[in-house]
């Protein structure tokens, strides 16, 4: 059996040209066995209608042995000889057949260095895909955070909103210039806080002197 692998063969066909042969090989092995079991049984029938034959059956069995030995030798040597015809001119894949996945080869051919270069290429676009998408990420929190923020103030112009016409309905004027009044006192308040703490503290010191 030839043991020449055949894999562009095996992916046209669907199957190996040797796993092929094996099994016509096994076919034609199995077809002789039957028949060699069909000649001694015929022979073993002919023999026991003679009268007087000193022929036993086991001589005939080993007698039909050694003649299915001589034929299996026989057919082994013719088996070569066919195996390797069908391999050549039935089996093999001309060199001008291509299958439909591989026509895209012919098509756009590329040397060792130019499908290498395409490799290269093609992994520096795979990391600038995955720096852009970073890139979008971060980009998108960053929005969010942003929304969030605008949420924030919307929330406080509408309270600033809603504390002017409260202001307006009490006949307190412009909402601006009470709050910038109210700022002011607001600061005044804290300078007195802080004057009668300082004399407060002063004063525990002199009664501490005292």
């Amino acid at each position: 059996m030839a043991v020449n692998p055949m894999a562009y063969e095996a992916q046209f066909f669907g199957f190996t040209p040797q796993t092929c042969m094996l099994r016509v090989y096994i076919a034609f092995q199995d077809y002789l066995f039957e028949v060699m079991a069909v000649v001694e049984g015929v022979m073993l029938k002919k023999l026991d209608g003679i009268p007087g034959c000193k022929i036993s059956p086991p001589q005939i069995r080993k007698c039909t042995e050694k003649f299915l030995l001589f034929m299996k030798e026989y057919f082994d040597k013719l088996f070569v000889k066919m195996e390797e015809v069908l391999l050549q001119l039935v089996l093999e894949i001309p060199q001008n057949v291509l299958l439909p996945e591989d026509r895209v080869h012919e098509q756009y051919p590329c040397s060792k260095e130019e499908f290498q270069a395409l490799q290269e290429e093609l992994q520096q676009l795979q990391q600038q895909c995955r720096a852009e998408e970073a890139a979008a990420q971060a980009l998108r929190a960053e929005l969010e955070e942003q929304k969030a923020v605008r949420d924030e103030l919307e929330q406080i112009l509408q309270c600033f909103d809603g504390l002017e016409n409260i202001c307006r309905e009490h006949g307190a004027g412009n909402f601006k210039e009470s709050f910038a009044l109210l700022t002011q006192s607001s600061k005044k308040l804290q300078d007195v806080l802080k004057e009668v703490e300082e004399k407060s503290r002063k004063m525990k010191q002199h009664d501490q002197l005292m």
